[in-house]
């Protein structure tokens, strides 16, 4: 496993900051310069950047050579920071001695600052925002002798689609992953099939499915493991696209369809999937009564993890589950994390629905002020 990929594209996009449209986009709601967070810092100059996207990192002091790296990826309308502040990743980090790369989406790309998940030419291997994302892990590795076998990604939404895209698109770079609320790989590539997808389950066979991810490059295993998260009120996301997900992982880890293990774990269904190892490579969490978003745990102690939009207290922190999932915490359960099993679930209602890219055929309007303003954007020839 390598931080380098050995396939560069050398192109880039065409610039997309005019001052008229720039002026316009920042009144739009959610602005990302409203949610920075003073812990991130910014990486800059990590190769051509084909994607176009900003990217922000976390090093906890004193962190020794050789540590991991997780990459978080936040949903729509989110920042980094913003994710960050609820999620409580550099928390996670400080506990653990892990490094932390935020990539974070432009409002140019993406007016609702979502990942474009399923626009083939940002998810495919060679270019696009997924090579963005793995140009800064590449620096970041070189920069801070990180670990290149143990990194991991993970994403709320969009990013977890985005998530899984990545995980399909340069395997032999990931350990492992973790999506929330996403989506599996491959099953859109417009517009209308992104909201086709996201209102119902896919209509892909297990079969189908894994093979979307082995035609996404050469590698042949093996995959790296996957941790899958999701509400089971979800209405913006249909939660069979975790089912489908699953599906798709099992074919490639060669797993039959029933679980190894099940079990509740602070009220929710866990269900795990072990290899011929006994090794768990996938595991699925189905949040009770949860609607769209990442499942937090604020009142635990220390936990540096807050309730908010689309960052739902369901009495649980996946983060802490995540980091255990992928044996961040050597292997141990953390006091918070136990902590957070015994409690209650506590579940905060969803905000409404995230929008997906609007490339291609526009999407419904966010609400009546962004709507005015689109429709003077595509006015001025701005926006399609």
């Amino acid at each position: 496993m390598h931080c380098r990929t050995g396939q560069e594209n050398q192109h880039s996009r065409t610039s997309r900051h005019d001052s008229r449209l720039n002026a316009l986009r920042n009144r739009l709601p959610g602005r990302a310069s409203d949610q920075a967070d003073e812990r991130l810092a910014p990486l800059t100059d990590f190769g051509t950047n084909p994607g176009d996207l900003l990217a922000h990192t976390y090093l906890p002091r004193d962190l020794p050579a050789g540590a991991p790296l997780v990459v978080v990826l936040h949903g729509c309308t989110q920042s980094a920071g913003g994710y960050n502040r609820g999620a409580g990743w550099t928390s996670a980090a400080d506990e653990n001695g892990f490094a932390v790369l935020f990539p974070e989406q432009q409002r140019a790309n993406n007016p609702n600052l979502c990942f474009n998940w399923f626009a083939p030419a940002d998810t495919g291997r060679g270019g696009g925002e997924v090579l963005s994302v793995i140009q800064m892990i590449e620096a970041l590795c070189r920069k801070h002798a990180l670990d290149p076998r143990r990194v991991f990604v993970t994403g709320l939404s969009a990013g977890g689609a985005m998530t899984a895209a990545l995980l399909a698109a340069y395997p032999e770079v990931f350990a492992g992953g973790a999506v929330i609320a996403g989506l599996p790989f491959g099953t859109a590539s417009t517009v209308p099939e992104a909201f086709e997808r996201m209102r119902t389950k896919s209509p892909f066979g297990a079969d189908q499915l894994a093979a979307l991810v082995r035609s996404a490059s050469s590698h042949a295993g093996p995959w790296p493991t996957l941790s899958v998260w999701h509400g089971n009120a979800d209405r913006t996301v249909d939660a069979g696209n975790a089912a489908a997900l699953v599906d798709q992982w099992r074919g490639l880890q060669g797993l039959p369809a029933a679980p190894s293990a099940t079990e509740k774990v602070a009220g929710h269904l866990r269900r795990v999937w072990r290899d011929g190892e006994g090794r768990d490579v996938i595991e699925e969490y189905v949040i009770t009564s949860m609607g769209h978003g990442t499942p937090v745990h604020p009142v635990a102690a220390n936990q540096g993890e807050a309730a908010g939009p689309y960052m739902l207290d369901a009495g649980i922190s996946s983060t802490r589950r995540i980091v255990a999932f992928w044996k961040l915490d050597g292997g141990r359960k953390t006091a918070a994390t136990t902590a957070a099993a015994a409690a209650s679930p506590r579940v905060t209602a969803a905000l409404p629905a995230v929008s997906p890219p609007r490339r291609g055929p526009a999407a419904p309007p966010v609400n009546k002020v962004q709507d005015v303003i689109e429709k003077a954007l595509r006015s001025a020839g701005l926006m399609r």
